[in-house]
């Protein structure tokens, strides 16, 4: 495997310059503007392969084994065969946050079927191409936490395996420019009338006091706070569960709540130009960004 074999060298992004960011491409280490995947790989070609988003909080990757989990649940419905082990994924990451200044840091981890004559079918002996780089992971604004975000909502149009973290977004593009253009914050999609998830994030219904998400099958992607968010109600007796849950009754909730990798735990406060409950965030929005801030914490101080 190239992630502890890697030609790792010395140079780091504070060597290089902070606005230089290193990258991690099969097997080695090297700055973002040197990095080259030909032409032929199939993630090019036809969007075949799997990513990742990790977020990294004093320098700790956030709920990492079941990051993992999912990374190897993807490339397994899609039979790419996982190319390192658990530990070198590890490894991988470790690395890669060392070499950037950020104390917090979102990596992302990209990986195709790797580089073959253009043909539909899966080629032979064909080597996955891994590539990973890292962000600074910024603060969400006060004001978006403060005042919640907008949203709107659209049909869902994606492809009917939406539980697989493919790099073909397109349909997750397209849900996304459709907010940014009605100046919203994000889309919450629906299928056969019934909500599925927004295009970069999972959406939460409250109501009496409860909160509810869609239920976890191949019409949407289980995100990694699916199962934070169910602890983090559950520690402080908030009920929790997932079900089908209509246009109506979203339109109905007291309250509605969006998570994701980035954006942590957002209230959406305006739907389709419509205030949700009072137009404000919540006493459940509040509770769980505030557990949910705890939780960070928790990880930061075993940091130190």
């Amino acid at each position: 495997m190239q992630a502890s074999k890697a030609k790792t060298t010395s140079v780091d992004a504070r060597e290089a310059g902070q606005d230089e960011a290193i990258v991690y491409l099969n097997g080695e280490f090297l700055p973002l503007d040197q990095a080259k995947v030909p032409v032929l790989d199939r993630g090019f070609i036809f969007g075949d392969g799997i990513y990742e988003v990790v977020p990294a909080y004093s320098r700790r990757p956030f709920r990492w084994p079941e990051h993992l989990t999912r990374l190897k649940r993807s490339l397994g419905k899609i039979k790419i065969t996982n190319p390192y082990s658990d530990a070198e994924w590890l490894t991988l990451i470790e690395s890669l946050i060392q070499r950037h200044p950020w104390s917090n840091q979102f990596i992302y981890l990209h990986i195709t079927r790797g580089v073959a004559k253009r043909d539909h079918a899966f080629p032979k002996d064909c080597q996955p191409t891994v590539f990973a780089m890292s962000s600074a992971l910024q603060a969400v604004p006060e004001a978006l936490r403060s005042e919640g975000v907008a949203a709107i909502t659209l049909d869902d149009q994606r492809w009917l395996h939406c539980d697989i973290k493919s790099i073909s977004l397109l349909g997750n593009v397209l849900a996304r420019q459709a907010a940014v253009d009605a100046h919203a914050a994000e889309c919450i999609q629906f299928r056969d009338g019934q909500m599925t998830e927004g295009s970069s994030s999972n959406i939460w219904l409250v109501r009496g006091g409860e909160v509810i998400g869609a239920p976890v099958d191949h019409r949407i992607l289980e995100g990694i706070r699916v199962g934070l968010i169910e602890a983090l109600c559950k520690s402080c007796g908030i009920g929790f569960r997932t079900d089908a849950i209509s246009r109506d009754e979203v339109f109905q909730a007291d309250e509605l709540l969006l998570s994701s990798a980035t954006k942590e735990v957002l209230a959406i406060t305006k739907l389709d130009g419509r205030a949700v409950g009072d137009g404000k965030p919540g006493a459940i929005f509040r509770r769980i960004y505030a557990l949910y801030q705890d939780f960070k914490q928790s990880i930061m101080r075993h940091a130190a």
